[in-house]
């Protein structure tokens, strides 16, 4: 199945470079646009087109990481991150050229139905379309509020390019038109080949799209926060109800007895590619010989991007507690190794963070930091994957929407609207993801004492003075963890004012480092972690860098175009 659909994207990637800029002539086969729409497959490769720009693995995508606090940027400080940024001449975020395609597949639909194809079947495309111009929409809503609408193909004379900003209620209708139209029209899961948007991956979209409204314009003060609330939930809901995902989880026993799961792990390997958890996929293909594209994104993490102390401090000991309640806990010191600092963690720290003897590359499993490739001294393990790393080039398919988040999007909502969530909420979701994780040894070599990380429960956060919004952000923040939320998720909560104006930390400069090239004089705070930009370089202006600015040029070409405050 996988390998059929890889057959169509790559002529998607084809079509791609035709129609990205003058969709009235192809350039190479010199095929006009009004000779093109005649058949099924004529849809069908032009709707390939939008799945080639679904979030992937490139420099660019990786580089997102360090937007906020979870990642500093290895080659240099990152503008957004530390507020230093101006606004901008161009911008490619700005743009409309895909949501000129969405347009156009939209309008010419009706001529591949006069000649012959059935209603249904043209509909399946322009669902697709539809979705991909929601999508394009909310990236746009996302960082730059309002702006404007444009839901026809125009000639750069239309007066309607020229249009002044839509308000943000007005864009936000438009993607759940989008939307519903999508979950309407679409085909069923099991009708689609791998890697098409079905009907439950509109709705799983719509639950991220509604959730994210929903908190920002609560936090923000703005808005109708419960009616997107509402829809989160509602949207969620749906997806978990049929049945048509479940959290990948391979579950074995070790013959010492302990409960062993690398399942998380493999969701950024090929061994987990194809599962029940992965809702929307960028797809990249098999080996050389039956490839769409590939990437060194092995390389990319390694780097250009390592994950800050700020964030790796998220991660709760075993016994279920954040590391300055834990008993669990070992303040590290100079002879601590690198690797101790991990054990009695939340096994996904493991699966998403790079400790020794972890497969890393070619010639070497991973033993400690590299003071030039991990200058933070974290590196991400997710997609570590030995032979890549030799080729460099990775066939990995990127999870761009799993139902994990789908199951998150959930319990926030719910508690976000109604102020609890019942045991049994947590039990049927953030308590799904913990039971798929492995059992970690709390004791010894010699003497292993093996825990599960415990369930969370109202009782277990009343009595260890924890707070439930919290718990349910840090879940969301280890679960989903490098795959480009945290800036967003800081933007929506309004803490991104907080957060991103703090010191950025790398990890406790252990003995172990400078035995291995790193710097004894290295800058440190007062608990001796290394400080990778110190917090007198670093702001977040509340009231300007919530939004984007708008690119200069755009400004200049329409006069109806406002800027964004304090831009």
């Amino acid at each position: 199945m996988k390998r059929v659909t890889i057959y169509i994207f790559i002529f998607s990637i084809i079509l791609s470079g035709l129609v990205s800029c003058d969709i009235d002539r192809f350039p190479e086969t010199e095929i006009s646009d009004g000779n093109y729409w005649n058949s099924e497959s004529d849809l069908e490769l032009a709707a390939n087109y939008f799945y080639t720009t679904l979030p992937g693995l490139t420099s660019g995508d990786i580089g997102q990481l360090a937007w906020g606090a979870s990642a500093y940027n290895n080659k240099s400080p990152n503008s957004i991150s530390d507020g230093s940024r101006v606004a901008p001449t161009s911008d490619d975020a700005y743009g409309y050229s895909n949501i000129f395609q969405t347009n156009n597949l939209i309008e010419k639909a009706s001529e591949v139905v006069e000649n012959g194809v059935e209603q249904e079947v043209a509909d399946w495309y322009v669902a697709e379309a539809k979705f991909f111009r929601a999508w394009y929409y909310f990236e746009k809503l996302k960082r730059y509020g309002g702006v404007p609408i444009i839901t026809q193909t125009l000639d750069i004379e239309d007066e309607e390019v020229y249009k002044e900003r839509s308000s943000r209620d007005e864009v936000l209708d438009l993607i759940y038109e989008d939307l519903d139209f999508a979950i309407d029209k679409l085909r069923e899961d099991k009708d689609v080949d791998y890697g098409r948007i079905s009907k439950t991956a509109a709705l799983a979209f719509k639950s991220r799209v509604a959730l994210f409204e929903e908190t920002r314009s609560k936090f923000h003060n703005y808005g109708d926060a419960d009616k997107h609330l509402k829809l989160a939930k509602e949207a969620a809901e749906e997806v978990i109800n049929s049945g048509v995902y479940a959290i990948y989880s391979t579950p074995e026993t070790g013959s010492d007895g302990r409960k062993l799961n690398d399942a998380y792990f493999n969701l950024f390997q090929e061994e987990g590619e194809r599962n029940a958890e992965n809702i929307i996929v960028r797809i990249y293909g098999e080996d050389d010989s039956n490839q769409i594209s590939s990437t060194p994104v092995q390389r990319y993490l390694e780097g250009d991007v390592g994950p800050t102390n700020n964030f790796v401090q998220n991660y709760l000991m075993v016994d279920g507690l954040p590391i300055e309640k834990s008993s669990l806990f070992k303040k590290p010191t100079s002879s601590m190794t690198h690797a101790e600092f991990f054990e009695g963690r939340d096994p996904r720290m493991d699966f998403s963070i790079l400790k020794r003897g972890d497969e890393h590359i070619s010639t070497s499993d991973y033993t400690v930091p590299s003071p030039t490739n991990e200058r933070t001294g974290y590196g991400i393990r997710k997609y570590a994957n030995k032979t890549f790393w030799a080729r460099q080039r990775s066939y990995i398919d990127r999870p761009v929407l799993r139902y994990a988040e789908v199951l998150l999007n959930f319990i926030e909502a719910k508690y976000e609207l109604e102020g609890e969530v019942s045991d049994d909420d947590l039990d049927a979701t953030i308590n799904v993801l913990r039971a798929r994780l492995p059992e970690v040894n709390t004791g010894t070599a010699s003497s292993p004492k093996y825990e599960a990380l415990p369930a969370l429960s109202n009782s277990f956060v009343n009595s260890n003075g924890l707070k439930m919004r919290d718990e349910i952000r840090r879940e969301r923040l280890v679960e989903l963890a490098f795959e480009g939320f945290e800036y967003w998720d800081l933007i929506r909560w309004k803490t991104a004012e907080t957060e991103m104006s703090k010191s950025l930390k790398g990890v406790y400069l252990f003995s172990e480092l400078i035995e291995n090239g790193w710097s004894a004089s290295a800058k440190v705070d007062e608990k001796n972690y290394i400080i990778m930009q110190d917090a007198s370089l670093r702001s977040f202006n509340p009231d300007r860098d919530y939004l984007w600015p708008i690119p200069t040029n755009e400004i200049a070409k329409n006069p109806k175009i406002e800027q964004n405050p304090g831009w």
